[in-house]
């Protein structure tokens, strides 16, 4: 697996940064930022690419399948932020995003890198999650090859769940064993080799496409609100007091007890404020828990 690794995009040294020792702060904040500017631009150009992957995942999440991120080091730990930020803005249950990283929990704060060589304990982590062809698995490595993630996806494969590879080289082992590839070419790093700058950039660009978009999809949103958000603490209630005054038009006063009377939960506290709405809990059941289309309806 390491014989041609130094071919790889990733691992390139850019002449443009062998200076970097000598420059000034201001300089190399400069040129970081010029190097991070690119990437968006690298994301877009696949786009061919991350569609039908979003499309195939949102489709087993709509039939009552999950999403599972696999990744080592930076990338394990861009799926762990994306997948735990799913049950508080969308209120999803904990098992339909998760993610894995190579060494566990441990790994996601100190660092642990030989475990991403550990190819029986991926390929065990899609049986210990009990993934089915009804789920997705993502692989997430900007190197294509990392052994505990393509042992991941294989494993997740052959059980007949949807696979995508996502990594930061063309052509990679990653791509050819996933169904769907997504492959993000960012170039070699400022810092040569240092994965966790451009290419954990654009994991994490890909990431919130795939967990956003799937969950407006299903109905997660009206517009671009975030109407199933989880009510924690005085911020998020504020946050939903105000989505509820947008949507109705109501006072704060009468926002603020709607979404008490809902039990914090947003939708219902709309459906709440409109008055040909007899049971806004049977409302939801019948439009699949899609406010836009309850609203409707009522209308």
């Amino acid at each position: 697996m390491t014989d041609r690794l130094g071919d790889l995009l990733t691992e390139q040294v850019d002449e443009r940064y062998a200076g970097l020792d000598t420059a000034s702060v201001a300089q190399l904040a400069a040129v970081m930022n010029d190097a991070d500017a690119t990437v968006p631009n690298a994301v877009r150009a696949v786009l061919p690419q991350i569609v039908p992957a979003i499309e195939g995942i949102a489709d087993r999440l709509a039939a009552g399948g999950r999403l599972l991120y696999v990744g080592a080091g930076t990338a394990g730990r861009m799926g762990v932020l994306d997948a735990s930020e799913c049950p508080p803005t969308f209120s999803t249950p904990p098992d339909l995003v998760r993610a894995v990283i190579a060494g566990g929990p441990e790994a996601l704060l100190a660092s642990k890198e030989g475990v991403e060589d550990d190819e029986a304990a991926g390929a065990a982590v899609i049986a210990d999650c009990a993934i089915t062809a009804g789920d997705a698995v993502v692989g997430i490595s900007a190197s294509g090859r990392t052994p505990y993630v393509l042992a991941a996806v294989r494993a997740a494969r052959a059980r007949g769940a949807l696979t995508v590879g996502l990594s930061c080289n063309a052509g990679t082992p990653l791509s050819a064993a996933a169904d769907r590839e997504i492959e993000v070419l960012v170039g070699p790093e400022v810092l040569a080799g240092s994965t966790r700058l451009k290419a954990g950039t654009a994991q994490k660009l890909v990431l919130n496409m795939i967990s956003t978009i799937s969950m407006i999809r299903l109905g997660k949103t009206y517009g671009n609100l975030m109407v199933d958000l989880r009510v924690t603490n005085v911020k998020l209630r504020d946050r939903a007091v105000r989505i509820i005054r947008r949507v109705t038009g109501v006072p704060r006063a009468d926002a603020e007890a709607a979404l008490d009377r809902a039990d914090l939960d947003v939708k219902t506290a709309i459906l709440l404020l409109d008055r040909s709405v007899a049971d806004p809990h049977q409302r939801l059941a019948a439009s699949g828990g899609r406010l836009r289309e309850a609203l409707e309806a009522s209308a």
